[in-house]
């Protein structure tokens, strides 16, 4: 299959009418070019790019940008001219695939990372994308953070609200997607699992709130952990729809060491 026939695959998945200036565009390469292998990453690190074309691959399918900035306009500062330097000469193509998955309904991000997460409870979808899960049995923040390490192997979790307050709705804003403190005020909410968040609003907010006798908390989880799950359940659709090209997932690190 050519890159483009893949990608059309994964851009059907939602539709984006009326969805203008999309980053998910071709970012490299070729859009004709014959595809035997598909590498699949949370963040197109210069580390991942090496790691793929080591591997074989010939399209680079990445959730967050190249250039640092969200539409990847290049700059010459010094370390983008050698990474684009770098990822030209790996004959790859690069295709992102960040605002489909999270335009579809539900947010397919959001869906792999509670499918990795694996507890017991029913799905809420609600109309702008967010994703919460009703826990069938009750769990406090601190048992929560526990398991998602293990389970997930997160390395740096952070709590910022209730502790020890047994809780049943967790809500996903996971990635760097705003409205942390508008889902903080909602009744629904108990425990907010979050990629990277706003420590003087909204983490103050929920410790203040856990103070005064309500189910708020926070989970920072780091941008990649609250991501990466979405990503490998994006490789595990496109192993199923194209079946004759290798796949693999290339995990790009927690940033923070």
């Amino acid at each position: 299959m050519k890159a483009q026939e893949i990608m059309s695959i994964l851009f059907s998945m939602a539709d984006m009418s009326g969805f203008e200036n999309t980053c998910d565009t071709l970012k490299c390469g070729h859009a004709d070019k014959e595809v035997t292998k598909i590498a699949v990453t949370m963040f197109p690190t210069v580390k991942v790019i090496k790691k793929a074309q080591e591997w074989g691959a010939d399209l680079l399918i990445v959730h967050e940008p190249l250039y640092y900035n969200h539409m990847d306009k290049h700059s010459e500062d010094l370390v983008e001219v050698k990474k684009r330097e770098l990822l030209c000469s790996t004959g790859m193509t690069v295709y992102r695939y960040h605002d489909t998955p999270h335009i579809a309904r539900p947010d397919m991000i959001s869906v792999g990372m509670f499918e990795a997460l694996g507890l017991d409870g029913e799905y809420e979808y609600e109309p702008d994308g967010l994703v919460r899960y009703h826990l069938k049995d009750e769990i406090t923040p601190r048992e929560l953070a526990l398991y998602m390490e293990e389970k997930l192997d997160i390395k740096h979790l952070r709590i910022a609200g209730s502790l020890d307050t047994p809780c049943r709705v967790i809500s996903g804003k996971f990635g760097s997607p705003g409205g942390i403190g508008r889902e903080l005020r909602n009744e629904k909410s108990e425990i907010i699992l979050a990629g990277e968040v706003c420590e003087w609003a909204d983490c103050e907010y929920a410790r203040d709130a856990a103070e005064l006798g309500y189910k708020k908390a926070i989970i920072a989880m780091g941008h990649i952990p609250s991501e990466r799950n979405g990503m490998m359940y994006i490789a595990d659709i496109l192993k199923e729809k194209c079946p004759d090209t290798a796949v693999k997932y290339f995990e790009s690190e927690e940033v923070y060491q």
